[in-house]
């Protein structure tokens, strides 16, 4: 049975012997990589290949790729994207180009999720570790260029990964390091923070965000029974939802802990990103296995995977270019 976990604790761009026998015995549903797993396009396809060989399918391999300061591969092997926030300055198909493009070259090397498009709104007093990601300062914004980003990607055959649910916009510190806290009542999340992922619900896959909601619950969305509820009611989403990286210092409590409390709030899957193998170990018990509705989202997800479409990739490097969205 395929557990309940996204695993991302490999140490380097090469797949160890007890990474590989670690991985066979947990079986996660996927993998997530890092900057730390990133060398050459050769090297790096190796790793994507000897990681599905471990566990004997072709499981989804994820990574943060979206512009800025959150992208794992750059150059010289790869493109250096500007930030969404920055891209959306030169107009709707600049972000288009921007997130088709990066889209193939993951996929050229192996990986067919992306962690991106970011739905969250930026505002005056979003904290700098998540504003620039943003595609938009409003609503409507947001909407419009997430659709454009997530259709961009899926015409390249990667699944996006919309982040961070059901809204992160409002958080004042840096949930890797604390927890944001948000006293907006429930009917101004609605109309705000909470409509792109609404009106975006149709996408396969999404990532839930480390931040509390003084008008739903105590505990931060990813552990919240409530809050997890109103993305599947409330929201509309009935895809496949993932923790945020549950090693983030927003939450409490031990690797098994935190893992055991993401599944009982209804999360469908765990993602760890940066711990050990022995932590691992802990995080897929206290996961479980995947449920048959999480394996239903799964199977959905995934077969929405396609191959890239047949565009001329000098040419619209070129275009974007032209529009300012990307360096000579």
């Amino acid at each position: 049975m395929t557990g309940a976990t996204i695993l991302g604790g490999i140490a380097g761009p090469d797949l160890s012997a007890a990474e590989r026998d670690f991985f066979r015995a947990a079986n996660p549903w996927g993998f997530i990589l890092f900057g730390r797993n990133i060398d050459t396009p050769d090297r790096l396809r190796r790793l994507t290949s000897d990681l599905r060989d471990a566990i004997g399918r072709d499981a989804p391999i994820l990574i943060d790729q979206e512009g800025g300061r959150v992208q794992r591969m750059r150059a010289p092997h790869w493109t250096d994207w500007p930030a969404p926030l920055d891209q959306a300055a030169n107009g709707d198909r600049a972000i288009w180009l921007h997130h088709h493009l990066m889209a193939r070259e993951l996929r050229d090397a192996g990986i067919d999720a992306d962690c991106a498009p970011v739905l969250d709104i930026a505002r005056d007093d979003t904290h700098p570790f998540l504003r620039n990601r943003c595609l938009g300062k409003d609503a409507a914004t947001v909407i419009r260029l997430g659709r454009i980003a997530a259709d961009a990607m899926l015409a390249a055959g990667v699944l996006p990964v919309i982040k961070h649910m059901p809204g992160h916009g409002r958080a004042r510190v840096d949930s890797h390091k604390d927890l944001p806290i948000v006293e907006a009542d429930l009917a101004e999340l609605d109309a705000t923070d909470f409509a792109p992922f609404r009106t975006l619900s149709d996408l396969p896959m999404a990532m839930t965000a480390h931040i509390r909601f003084t008008s739903i619950d105590e505990a931060p969305a990813t552990a919240s029974a409530p809050v997890i509820r109103l993305i599947r009611e409330r929201l509309g989403f009935d895809g496949l939802l993932m923790s945020d990286d549950i090693g983030m210092e927003a939450l409490s409590g031990t690797p098994a802990e935190r893992a055991a409390a993401t599944i009982a709030a209804g999360c469908d899957l765990v993602l760890s990103c940066n711990e050990t193998l022995a932590q691992m170990e802990s995080i897929v018990a206290a996961a479980g296995r995947i449920s048959v509705q999480t394996a239903r989202r799964g199977e959905r997800a995934l077969a929405m995977r396609k191959s890239a479409d047949t565009l001329e990739t000098a040419q619209m490097r070129d275009e974007l270019r032209v529009l300012g969205g990307l360096a000579a």
